[in-house]
């Protein structure tokens, strides 16, 4: 397993479709680029920037139902790719005892950054599926407000139509 952190969410601009960015913290600097969908990349986003909600959101409420039942996020692994799609599971313990859950890769992502967990993608993922980003298009030095409203501006131009069936 290689450990990655979320380098950023972006909108592709070839298919206006949200996409995660998990880039290797020690390395050569591949970064692993997962299409998500826009809800959760809401909520990802959200969660980078502090965004404060009303109520919670669905990976908020998680986290709590988490919490309640005694159990620890321990982290998440980006695991397999089936076709296009990606497989994840959280690693929880709980009275020292171990559970894997299956989980998409965008719902993982969302949990372990509002958990502090650590993320992790196999080994044959990275090797396989990944790509390197010039560090002049680091994220860093973008203002938290300007990704939002960047992001809000994906969000108003998109419909339900969009989405198909």
């Amino acid at each position: 397993m290689v450990r990655v952190q979320l380098r950023s969410v972006r909108v592709d601009l070839q298919s206006n479709t949200p996409v995660l960015l998990l880039e290797e913290q020690s390395g050569i600097g591949r970064t692993l680029p997962i299409f998500i969908g826009t809800p959760e990349a809401t909520s990802i986003a959200y969660a980078v920037q502090g965004v404060e909600v009303k109520r919670p959101l669905t990976h908020d409420l998680l986290v709590e139902v988490i919490e309640e039942l005694g159990a620890v996020l321990e982290h998440v692994e980006i695991s397999d790719l089936d076709g296009s799609t990606y497989y994840a599971e959280l690693v929880l313990t709980r009275d020292g005892e171990a559970h894997t859950v299956s989980a998409r890769p965008s719902d993982a992502v969302a949990l372990a950054i509002r958990t502090g967990s650590p993320l992790f993608v196999a080994d044959h993922l990275m090797e396989l599926d990944t790509v390197f980003i010039a560090s002049d298009l680091d994220d860093d030095d973008d203002e938290p407000d300007e990704v939002v409203e960047e992001f809000r501006e994906f969000l108003d131009s998109i419909s339900p139509e969009d989405f198909g069936d």
